[in-house]
């Protein structure tokens, strides 16, 4: 009980200091012009159904689905965080309003703290190669995030939230398996945005991205 109680308040504390970084930087100050309201719809209305799967219905295995790398490539992190938690609200409402720890818990181990390591890696690999095109849609948006979600499960379950139903090492299978799964989505939807849709991206940039190279 202590340890459930200690890694309660540690899930709350995190959650809450990047809520109040995100707030502090006014994130809604990027709904101006509207461009991005399309994808913050579609993040309220697919994501939480997604996210209460697991709870919806019985299986052996509990596929989590994230999608919070995407919606940090498509809101930018601050906004990304504010999303994020209000789909953990209603994926527990449509789930049977589960226990308000169990909300927190969603958020930031399905939905912020993989949101915040995509940021990490995004500056890093920009740091590394600069902007280009190769690296945002296979750095960022695939590999990116398969690395991501795997470190966040990863340290989820070495806190003590293991995937339900699933041993220790078979558990670390899944959450590698899964974590591909979401990283092909990513990828894919990422391609496509950049092509036919880049005002849905936040974190893109035509003119950083597209320049052409020194002479």
């Amino acid at each position: 009980m202590p340890s459930a109680i200690h890694n309660a308040f540690l899930d709350a504390s995190l959650l809450v200091c990047a809520l109040a970084v995100a707030l502090w930087m006014q994130p809604w100050r990027w709904l101006r012009g509207g461009a991005l309201l399309t994808p913050v719809l579609a993040t309220l209305v697919v994501l939480p159904w997604l996210w209460a799967l697991p709870q919806l219905h019985a299986m052996p295995l509990q596929l989590q689905f994230s999608g919070a790398c995407m919606v940090t490539l498509m809101l930018g992190w601050p906004l990304a965080v504010l999303l994020l938690l209000a789909v953990a609200v209603i994926a527990g409402l449509l789930s049977g309003a589960p226990a308000l720890n169990s909300i927190v818990a969603l958020a930031l181990w399905q939905g912020v703290l993989p949101a915040t390591l995509a940021l990490c890696l995004g500056a890093l690999l920009r740091r590394i190669t600069g902007e280009h095109l190769f690296v945002y849609v296979l750095g960022r948006a695939f590999l990116g995030t398969a690395v991501c979600l795997f470190a966040s499960s990863a340290l989820a379950q070495w806190l003590g939230q293991p995937l339900p139903g699933v041993g220790g090492d078979l558990s670390m299978v899944a959450h590698w398996l899964m974590a591909w799964g979401d990283a092909f989505m990513t990828g894919m939807l990422t391609a496509v945005f950049v092509a036919f849709k880049p005002e849905w991206l936040a974190t893109w940039s035509d003119r950083l991205y597209l320049r052409p190279p020194p002479a």
